[in-house]
């Protein structure tokens, strides 16, 4: 298998975007991309664009033909790629990019993710999300994800005294990451009690503690490892990709404070890299609820189970930290449309890797590492990134 780089980046504003359409947050996202990598549309070899539900948000499909022909790839009839994975989507489109470049199979790859969500009003939204649990078992009983996430994050406060103070303060975390990220959809500090004093959605979990619905899309361009300084003095190169399952719903699951796929994805991609914990300098992980994001500090095991909120509070996960987690913002300020979060994670890695991130660069990032959810924790997807 030959390494992989990635060699450019791209990347909308993530917010509601009415003036947008999601064939141009595409095209804005993949073009900025192939700008920052110096290629010539001629030579992609392939695209595979990750995105959850365009047949329910803006009643399209046939995505993939849709994105070549308005990328003007069609014209010389560059194999696309849909892929889906719920929230997962972004994640797993660049886990296909990746292994077809390892392969050698295909050189100059874009991996893309994006999701139009607003326009859809936000019962129907959430209608659609909860087709990423289990229809039948869960969304037929009334079941949606906040309070799917819910239950985790009560059972979890149970067994390991984990309070909704500790909770909050992931989401303040994020916000004031947000507020040094031109493309966050949530630009404003907010204080823990901000976050108890906002509706509850679904208890323990207040508004506050949510993901917001968004707009947005992000792009990478991928090489192999030896032609990557050809087109760039900063390649930045994955050095582990790695994909779990796990049930789709909660009732099958072993342990509900546990995302088995992403402790069975981590453990994958650590072997692969050869390092540990430890050695990661940077995260980007799945905060779609601020209990998603003390569960993935814990599975990924930079902290040991039932520590996980202990550790946010003491500032442990915050820049300057012992390892600074979603400096994005996360899903929860940066935003999270749902196709393309797995792919803004890996720009948010790059940048940093690069020296790029501004305001918020964590000195002396060398190894980062992505973790990409799909529903409740039925996929996961783990990368880690090397400078």
């Amino acid at each position: 298998m030959r390494e992989v780089a990635i060699i450019g980046v791209g990347c909308t504003r993530f917010t509601e975007l009415w003036e947008t359409s999601f064939r141009d947050l595409f095209v804005e996202a993949g073009l900025s991309a192939i700008e920052d990598a110096g290629v010539e549309g001629e030579t992609i070899d392939a695209l595979y664009i990750g995105n959850m539900s365009a047949g329910r948000f803006i009643e399209q499909e046939h995505l993939a033909s849709l994105i070549a022909d308005y990328a003007g790839l069609a014209s010389i009839n560059t194999p696309s790629t849909r892929v889906e994975a719920a929230c997962a989507s972004g994640g797993l489109a660049l886990r296909q990019a990746v292994l077809a470049v390892a392969s050698g199979h295909h050189n100059i790859v874009i991996a893309g993710g994006g999701e139009k969500m607003t326009d859809v009003g936000t019962g129907d939204a959430t209608d659609v999300l909860s087709a990423a649990a289990d229809r039948e078992w869960e969304g037929i009983m009334g079941a949606t994800f906040p309070g799917l996430y819910a239950m985790i994050a009560r059972l979890h406060m149970h067994r390991y005294h984990t309070t909704s103070e500790q909770l909050a303060q992931v989401a303040v975390k994020n916000h004031y990451n947000a507020t040094m990220n031109p493309r966050a959809q949530y630009q404003r500090e907010i204080t823990v009690e901000n976050v108890l004093t906002s509706p509850i959605v679904a208890d323990p979990l207040h508004l506050l503690d949510c993901s917001p619905i968004t707009d947005g899309a992000a792009a990478v361009i991928l090489a192999p490892g030896e032609i990557a300084r050809k087109y760039t003095d900063t390649p930045v190169y994955i050095k582990a990709t790695a994909q779990a399952s796990s049930t789709i719903s909660l009732h099958d699951r072993r342990d509900i404070t546990t995302l088995d796929a992403t402790v069975a994805a981590a453990r994958r991609a650590f072997e692969m890299a050869g390092v540990t914990p430890d050695e990661i300098d940077i995260a980007e992980v799945h905060d779609c609820f601020t209990i998603a994001e003390i569960l993935a500090i814990e599975d990924i095991g930079f902290f040991k189970k039932g520590e996980g909120g202990r550790a946010t509070e003491e500032g442990l996960t915050a820049i300057g930290g012992k390892i600074p987690v979603n400096t994005s913002g996360g899903l929860k300020a940066c935003g999270h449309p749902v196709g393309a979060t797995g792919i803004k994670q890996a720009v948010e890695v790059t940048e940093q890797l690069r020296g790029e991130a501004g305001k918020r660069q964590v000195d002396g990032a060398e190894i980062g590492l992505t973790q990409n959810v799909g529903g409740s924790g039925g996929t996961a997807i783990i990368h880690i990134l090397q400078r």
